[in-house]
């Protein structure tokens, strides 16, 4: 009887470990995150946009493509930097592809203007896609391509090495979900207030749906 206990005792402890060991097997496999960057115009819509795509953990407000180190908000919008508006965009490639970030994204701005985006117009408004490597090159380049055939227009959005990317200040995260009060125009109004009326009052949407029409994949969803 005592044999039998231990017997069964052994039984369950071996079956305890194997089952842990596949679930570190599973776990091994899982693919680590990885980022896209991207420059869309204004930072808090791309974000605002891309936080909405399954697979993406996190969209993170920046600047990127300048040499100014830690450059601020103010300084970027000046021009004096070098930088562009751009978002960090973490992804779980296991639930959504880079290749189909990179299509939402052409589809998500107007990649014809060179000048800026819709009622932003400067070297900082300006679109790119940052890639670390000669594979995601490739795949930006594809992106690029499909986007310039489906518009049968020249895309000047260019594909750019990613050098340092510097996050922007915390007043800038998460802008289009925020509760804190700030000055329009209209008057007070809180940060998610502002955003949507600044968003149709640049006529981001109304562009990108004559732009793209039913691909437009964010248009109207702010």
């Amino acid at each position: 009887m005592i044999l039998q206990k231990r017997e069964i005792k052994a039984a369950v402890l071996a079956l305890l470990i194997a089952v842990g060991l596949c679930v570190d097997a599973r776990r091994a496999q899982a693919s680590e995150p990885q980022d896209l960057v991207v420059a869309g115009g204004c930072f808090w819509c791309v974000e605002a946009d891309f936080e909405k795509v399954p697979g993406v953990i996190e969209a993170v407000s920046g600047f990127t493509g300048g040499k100014t180190e830690n450059p601020t908000y103010k300084e970027v919008t000046r021009g004096n930097t070098g930088h562009l508006e751009a978002v960090r965009i973490t992804f779980d490639p296991d639930k959504v592809s880079r290749a189909s970030l990179l299509h939402l994204f052409f589809r998500s701005v107007d990649p014809t203007d060179a000048g800026g985006q819709f009622c932003d117009r400067g070297a900082s408004y300006r679109t790119a896609v940052f890639v670390s490597d000669s594979a995601e090159k490739q795949l930006a380049e594809a992106a690029k391509t499909a986007a310039q055939d489906a518009l049968s227009h020249k895309v000047v959005t260019p594909v750019l090495p990613l050098e340092t990317f510097y996050p922007a200040d915390s007043s800038h995260q998460d802008y289009y979900k925020g509760n804190a009060l700030v000055i329009t125009r209209f008057g007070p109004r809180t940060k998610a207030k502002a955003y949507k009326l600044y968003r149709e009052a640049c006529g981001r949407d109304a562009r990108v749906r004559a732009l793209w029409g039913n691909d437009a994949p964010f248009a109207g969803q702010s």
